[in-house]
């Protein structure tokens, strides 16, 4: 299936989103959709499944001109969406999530339940995930219910797959097998649009990559006609010379250390530390633990047995506000539903963790706050009409700055970071790499969480491999490498 969107224009008010944009996708290639967060990638994605309405030009697919209503409507067609922000309804099973409005039915109106677990089946075996059909869905990690959402996609018989960004929350293992899927198939024909901010996904797997800055086409290119400092380039409108920017702070004294912290099933002795103005890095396969730990070490899940202390003292966190009390700042992974209130303003999230700051006998200054929030957002150059729109409105990339800035106005000694570039492109990538830097400039302990290798070998300074709940090793950064974590993520021994 063949589509063409020429000189496609959106407006929202008085903000204009597309102005001109071409898209060309042909028959079975996997065609990356690449710019900065906001360039209008998933706006674009949008108005091809009918989620928004273009205000001008002219869409065809295998050369008859087309306009879908809604997405399901183009789902029906052959064109399904995996959005970024995961679609899953958490206390309903997972079987239930994957057939949700698309039930198996017999000729009476019953379902056919073997039919179904026998399909659903099926495709957890291709992506070769174990995960449980009747498990709320809910009680799985982002990660994993990525991999739901995939599993979704694939049972539609889609001919034109919309991908956006699909391995944010995977682990190399389980990208490897996605790849393959997508190999699959693009063998069968089935057309694949890739959003990503992964570059080495991008160059491994893509046939041509269309590039977007500010609501415009810029480049669309065959991948081996190209490098990656040319679509850099081509995204922010100048060279990035690093990637990573050079670290050279000093780690000071011990700000956290943990001591054989246990919790039945998900991990146990978990024992680390982390210096003031240090980066200490976690890294592990999907379902590892990592998230469990951050979770249970900043009071949102109990812990069995374990110590935690600051600066030298035993601390008995039970509870966030504890530690927010303590100086304990968290970004979690999943933004929308724990970092975030997307019906509330720029101004009103990134305050939360401040009010008190701001409050005097119950009434808030606002134009203390609003000067407070403002220097947050000119520091953290989140892109935004102003501090009053609904962050709903801002782009994924920008709600992750708003997430950092929230936290970063505690002013923390100890800053848990789990996941915190995940769909965040690669300009924006190095500006939180940047307050990251900046931030150890000031003393405080970083302790981050990714499944990005290259980001957790170029921002760390000691990296804890995880595995099956236990640490299974420590290395430093000069000794680091891909390899010898994957070895330590699979239970093997790093000598």
């Amino acid at each position: 299936m063949q589509v063409e969107m020429t000189n496609i224009h959106k407006s929202f008010g008085a903000n204009q989103v597309l102005k001109g944009v071409d898209f060309h996708l042909a028959d079975g290639e996997v065609h990356a959709l690449m710019g900065e967060n906001g360039a209008g990638k998933s706006t674009l994605m949008n108005i091809l499944t009918g989620l928004h309405q273009k205000n001008k030009g002219v869409i065809k697919v295998d050369g008859n001109e087309i306009s879908f209503s809604n997405p399901k409507e183009a789902e029906q067609f052959g064109i399904t969406f995996i959005h970024q922000e995961l679609n899953i309804w958490p206390e309903m099973t997972v079987l239930e999530n994957l057939f949700i409005g698309k039930e198996m039915k017999n000729s009476v109106g019953f379902l056919k339940m073997k039919e179904m677990r026998q399909l659903a089946q099926q495709k957890f075996n291709d992506l070769a995930v174990s995960i449980s059909l009747d498990k709320p869905a809910g009680t799985y990690s982002i990660g994993e219910q990525q991999m739901i959402e995939i599993a979704k996609a694939l049972m539609t018989e889609a001919k034109i797959i919309i991908m956006d960004e699909p391995t944010a929350a995977l682990t190399d293992r389980e990208i490897v097998k996605l790849f393959e899927v997508v190999a699959s198939l693009k063998k069968k024909g089935v057309s694949i649009v890739y959003i990503s901010h992964r570059m080495e996904e991008i160059f491994s797997i893509c046939d041509r990559i269309t590039v977007m800055r500010d609501g415009q086409t810029v480049s669309t290119e065959k991948i081996p006609d190209t490098t990656f400092n040319e679509v850099v380039r081509h995204m922010v409108g100048r060279e990035l010379t690093e990637r990573f920017p050079e670290r050279n702070t000093k780690p000071g004294e011990v700000a956290i250390e943990v001591r054989n912290l246990n919790k039945k099933g998900l991990f146990e002795n978990i024992s680390f530390s982390a210096r003031s103005g240090e980066i200490v890095g976690f890294s592990g396969l999907m379902g590892a633990g990592r998230t469990e730990i951050m979770r249970s070490l900043f009071g949102l899940e109990p812990l069995d047995s374990g110590e935690i202390l600051l600066n030298g003292k035993k601390q008995l966190i039970k509870h966030p506000d504890q530690a927010v009390k303590h100086g304990i700042g968290f970004i979690t992974e999943d933004r929308k539903d724990e970092g975030l209130i997307l019906d509330f303003s720029v101004r009103e999230n990134i305050g939360l963790t401040t009010l008190p700051s701001f409050s005097t006998k119950g009434f808030i200054n606002k134009k203390t706050e609003s000067e407070f929030v403002d220097l947050l957002i000119k520091r953290l150059t989140v892109k935004t009409e102003s501090s009053d729109t609904p962050l709903r409105h801002l782009s994924g990339g920008n709600q992750q700055k708003v997430v950092i800035a929230k936290w970063i106005g505690i002013a923390p000694k100890v800053l848990i970071l789990d996941e915190p570039t995940r769909g965040v492109d690669v300009g924006a990538k190095r500006e939180i790499y940047q307050i990251m830097n900046e931030l150890t400039d000031r003393g405080v302990s970083i302790i981050m969480v990714s499944s990005d290798l290259p980001e957790v070998l170029g921002m760390s300074d000691r990296i804890f491999v995880v595995h099956e709940g236990k640490i299974t090793g420590e290395l430093q950064s000069g000794e680091a490498s891909q390899e010898k974590i994957m070895v330590l993520a699979t239970g093997g021994d790093k000598k």
